[in-house]
């Protein structure tokens, strides 16, 4: 019967021994210390930033620092010092905005160089494509040219046509003119900007007053020509200036005969 007794209350101390450890631990439990709410959104609002494909590698050193304020944010602490844990996590975040400031500002310089270069690379480009526009103008030119067989002068380009252009004491042209002077209508609506002068030529046979009069005939069927063919007429002026300018001995046929010409003046 004592033993009975015995072995009852042994039971009964070890249940009131055993209820005790149980709520010690769970009260070492329930104040184990364990990082606070708003450090969590510190580390949040940290990856996001780190993860920007814009910001996060343009900040290398305030993100370091940032790092480190967050950790320092993120260790535990006991509730009797919240405080503690407040001024860290205030100074993670301040760390985190500094870091997005500077980034941010990286970022705005970067895409300021970036187009800086473009519009530099565009303006080489267009000048460079300018050059090459000017030197294939001026070789197409010099090709046009070749075909007009005309000469660069101080004057200007200077196109000689013989008198084949017209029958003898006529200023109407013939039907042969129309090849050459279609390379010249060609040619000159190309170059819309330059002016012509369209200048009459004879020889020294018959007088010189009915010879200027038919150098200005011969000049202005030039210069009618052109015009319908589409060159503006207030690009062309015509003269005649019958006999005075003679480039070649009129004492003999084949001089009179270049004396006998129509040129057209094409300014530079």
């Amino acid at each position: 019967m004592r033993t009975l007794k015995l072995k009852q209350m042994l039971s009964g101390a070890g249940g009131v021994m055993l209820l005790v450890v149980s709520l010690v631990l769970l009260a070492g439990c329930s104040s184990t210390p364990t990082s606070s709410d708003a450090a969590i959104q510190a580390r949040n609002s940290l990856n996001a930033l780190q993860q920007d494909p814009n910001l996060g590698s343009r900040a290398r050193q305030e993100m370091a620092e940032a790092e480190q304020a967050v950790k320092l944010a993120e260790e535990p602490l006991p509730e009797s010092q919240v405080e503690l844990n407040e001024h860290r996590v205030y100074l993670a975040n301040q760390k985190i905005k500094i870091a997005r400031a500077k980034a941010t500002a990286n970022y705005a310089e970067d895409q300021r160089k970036r187009l800086s270069q473009e519009r530099d690379d565009a303006r080489l480009k267009a000048r460079t494509d300018e050059v090459d526009r000017a030197k294939r103008s001026q070789a197409d030119l010099q090709e046009q040219l070749a075909a007009l067989q005309a000469e660069v002068t101080d004057r200007g380009i200077v196109l000689t046509l013989g008198d084949v252009l017209f029958a003898s004491g006529s200023a109407q042209l013939q039907p042969n003119a129309d090849a050459n002077l279609q390379r010249l209508a060609s040619f000159l609506t190309e170059y819309p900007d330059r002016r012509v002068l369209i200048e009459g030529h004879t020889d020294s046979t018959g007088n010189a007053e009915s010879n200027q009069t038919l150098s200005k005939e011969r000049a202005d069927s030039v210069r009618n020509y052109l015009t319908q063919r589409g060159v503006a007429s207030n690009r062309l002026s015509s003269s005649g200036q019958g006999q005075d300018q003679p480039i070649a001995n009129n004492a003999s046929s084949l001089g009179r005969q270049q004396n006998r010409r129509v040129e057209v003046i094409i300014e530079n």
